[in-house]
Order: structure tokens, then sequence, then C-alpha cells
């Protein structure tokens, strides 16, 4: 052996194929099989009390074990009624990029190379997507936390006298942000992490359609700053992890201007409703932003790990994260050129080829094929909703704007309705028939199905809500009504 390539070449060459049809074949019969199923103890205890590999063990044992432990027991999200959180896909060919850009073991750091273009020219599209001008930069993360991490961190050195914020820490800089009280937690996380304080991210009450109420900003922002904080920061959300709702982007992009406020938004899932015609005005606005996080793990179903952060202005992000380091200096030719890099645009030296599973995906695709994917996913919510609102002892709980339906079981005479729903929502995923979540509207548990699968059909809200019945009434002892 030589150092640790294999002495046998073609023994791993026909193991590999072994694995890639195994895969395939996984992926082609993904809806024969459970959505979910929980994984034996016996096995969870293997895992626990495995003892550290001193010597080496067989790569086809090691197979042996992922096929009979590991692949049966995920999450279940390749599955089309997989309908829980907002998780997308997959695709076979992310996959088979995935092989490669692990094959080719890039590190996108920096340094001149073609992988490092395959990640601007995606960042570019990803622009023009949105409505973002060509220069504008970004960057390639885990997901829509990460991005809505540097997008904020981004902002906060924008402020007057940012240059002073990035050396001396926030200090006693009063800065304030605002996001609804339906965005999500990771833009109070973000915070946090920033040192900003999670206090300093105030809360915007809702309207019906859980929406930001624009006027209850313009009072929040009035009063700190007659308080003395200094405002930042603005936070859109397109598509609330709850409901699906999306805030008046329009409105709060002309609020933003008009108080020279940074104007984010989060589009994690819902910014990819841009690709779909009939959705697409619902996002008006968006292309206004200074920053945009959105993930293409989600509807644009690339294998995870796939989130983008955009900022339209060029210089912003390197103003936040670059750093001139003996060991990280950029030449004029060589391996070391070719700089800015996208260490200088995010907190990650260390950075894995995503863009090349992205890439496959928006070539492979087209951002037809995609929209089409949004337009598909909604029909069938609204087909769902319209299923909810039929069934005898069902109830919808939100209005419905893009791919999520909130809804339960609702018998009047049936005392704690809130425990009935989470069970009935954990008898379902256990039954393997299908794997909602759950979430709370107006303090009420509701089941909420999330549909981002691109191999969901409306056959697959049936099935569930069939299912969800037959599990409700075995429960109740009695029919619906």
């Amino acid at each position: 052996m030589a150092g640790l390539d294999p002495e046998n070449w073609e023994e791993l060459r026909t193991l590999g194929h072994r694995m890639l049809d195994d895969m395939l074949e996984s992926i082609k019969n993904v809806a024969k099989g459970p959505v979910w199923q929980p994984m034996p103890d016996t096995l969870r205890q293997n895992f626990k009390q495995a003892p550290l590999p001193q010597g080496a063990q067989p790569l086809e044992g090691l197979y042996e074990q992922f096929a009979s432990a590991v692949q049966p027991y995920a999450v279940g999200n390749r599955h089309p009624r997989f309908m829980g959180w907002v998780h997308g896909g997959g695709t076979a060919q992310g996959m088979l990029a995935e092989m490669l850009a692990a094959g080719l073991n890039a590190n996108l750091g920096g340094r001149n190379h073609a992988p490092v273009e395959v990640e601007r020219m995606v960042i570019r599209w990803a622009a023009e997507m949105f409505g973002f001008p060509d220069t504008a930069s970004g960057v390639l993360v885990t997901g829509s936390s990460m991005a809505n991490f540097i997008a904020i961190l981004t902002a906060s050195r924008a402020v007057p006298d940012g240059t002073a914020v990035r050396e001396q820490g926030v200090a006693g800089r009063k800065l304030v942000g605002y996001a609804a009280q339906t965005a999500h937690g990771c833009v109070a996380r973000a915070f946090d992490m920033a040192g900003l304080g999670m206090k300093a991210l105030r809360r915007v009450p809702v309207d019906a359609a859980f929406r930001m109420d624009m006027q209850a900003l313009r009072r929040m922002v009035a009063q700190d700053r007659a308080d003395g904080y200094e405002p930042f920061l603005v936070v859109g959300t397109a598509g609330t992890v709850d409901t699906g709702s999306v805030d008046p982007l329009d409105e709060l992009a002309d609020y933003a201007k008009a108080e020279k406020l940074w104007f984010h938004v989060d589009g994690a899932f819902g910014a990819l409703a841009q690709l779909a015609p009939d959705y697409a005005p619902l996002l008006k606005g968006l292309e206004r932003a200074d920053s945009l996080a959105f993930d293409f793990h989600k509807w644009a179903q690339v294998p995870y790990d796939a989130g983008c952060v955009l900022v339209r202005e060029q210089g912003r992000q390197a103003a936040t994260f670059a750093q001139s380091l003996a060991y990280l200096s950029r030449e004029d030719r060589g391996l070391a050129a070719d700089a800015p890099w996208f260490c200088d645009l995010g907190p990650d030296l260390s950075r894995g080829f995503r863009a090349l599973k992205v890439w496959f995906t928006l070539a492979g695709f087209g951002t037809q094929g995609l929209g089409n994917v949004v337009a598909q996913s909604c029909a069938v919510v609204q087909y769902l909703a319209s299923r909810v609102v039929t069934t005898p002892g069902l109830t919808l709980l939100a209005p419905v704007t893009l791919n999520i339906v909130c809804f339960r079981v609702d018998m009047p005479d049936v005392g704690d309705l809130d425990s009935l729903n989470a069970e009935l929502v954990k008898d379902l995923q256990e039954s393997g028939i299908a794997a909602p979540s759950t979430t709370r509207i107006h303090g009420k548990l509701a089941i909420r199905a999330a549909i981002v699968n691109h191999r969901t059909t409306k056959e697959d809200a049936d099935i569930m809500l069939a299912g969800l019945v037959d599990l409700a009434q075995a429960r109740l002892g009695r029919p619906l009504s």
C-alpha cells in the first residue's frame, strides 16, 4: 500500500460500482418504503459502545454496516411523503456531483484553481436569479443559519465607523435590529454570535396573515431612536418557517432606504419562489435587499448542504471578513494568485466544493425546471388545504401562502386537542406512512405539512390525510366529525 491508497484498485472499483448501483436503486425506489422508521435500540447501542478502531477494517464490511444500520434509519427526506420541517429531497444527479467533488477533494477557501471559478459562476447566477447586480458578492455556506449570520455581521460593519466596530467590538454602540415575531430563530442566534446580544433584535408584531406589521415597526424604530439606541438593520422573511408567509418586502425596502437601515432578507426556502412566475410577485422588493440568505438544498433540491448569502454592494463582505496574514499572502501569479478568495467573504478558510452540485443542479434542470418544482409543491399544498377544509374533524389554522399547510384534528368534545394532535403526528411518523411536523399557531398545536420534495404529488397528500384520519379514529374509537 502506498500511503492510504488501496493495494487492489480493481477490488475497490468493483465495490464502488456496487455502492453506486445500490444507492441509485435506493433513490429510484424510495417511495416504496416507509418514510421513516425508528432505529432499533440494539443498533443505536452498537454505535454508542463502538470502541475507537486501532487497526484497519475492510471497506466492504464498513459498507455492509452502512447498508444495514444507517441507510434504513435516515431522516427520510428523500421520500415524497416527508412533509416535516423544510427539507429538500435531493436528486441522483446531485449525488453524482458530490461523488466527483469528493474525489477532487478541493479546498475552496482560496487559491488559483478551477473549482473557485465554478463557485464564482454559481454566485453570479444566483445574483441574476434574484435581481442583484452582477457586481454583488456572495459565498456558499452550510445553510441559511450561517448565511444570515454573515449578512448580519456584514450589516453591523456597514454602520458609520464600522471599521472601529470590527477592531474594538460593539463596545458602547447600542446597535439594534428588527425582525418579525415569525422570523426564524437563527436570526436571534446570529445577533448572539455577532456579539450584539439577542435582546438587540427587536421582534415586531405580525398581522392576521403573519406578515410584519409595518406600523408597529415604525413605532419601534422611532422609540428606540428616542431612547438613544442605534437602529441599523431590518430583516424581512420570504417564507416564514411556521406558515410560509412573506413579509411586505417592497414596503420594507422603501422604509429601510428612507431610514438608512440595512435591508436583509431571510429567504431560506421562499426566495426560490422567484423561479415560479405565478409566485414571484409575492417576493417583489427582494431584489432591492442589501443582502439575501437562502438555501439551494431546499426547493432547488441540491443535496445537503448548500446555503448561500448574497451581498449587494461589492466590498462589504471583504471589509467584514478579509485578513492580511503572511501565510495567506496573495501573489500576482502562481497558485496564490486570483484574489479575492472566498475566505475573504466569510469565516471559513477550509471549504468544500459545494459549488459543483449547485452547478450540476442549476445547469442540469434549468431555472424553468426548478421553477416547476416550486409551482408543483404549491399546487399540492393548495390541494391539501382544500382537502383539509372539506374533511370532517379537520380545521385549517393559517392562510396558505406558499408551500405550508397548518391544520389539526379539531373535535369540540376532546379535552386536550394539543396532546391529541401531537400524538397523532408521532403515530403518523412511526407508521411510516408520512412525516409531517408540528408548530404552534395562535397558541394551538398545529400539524404542519411543508411540501418541498420534487417527488411529492397530490396522491401523497391523499395518503397522508387518509393515514391521519385512520389513526385519529383509532385513538378516539369513533369517526371524525
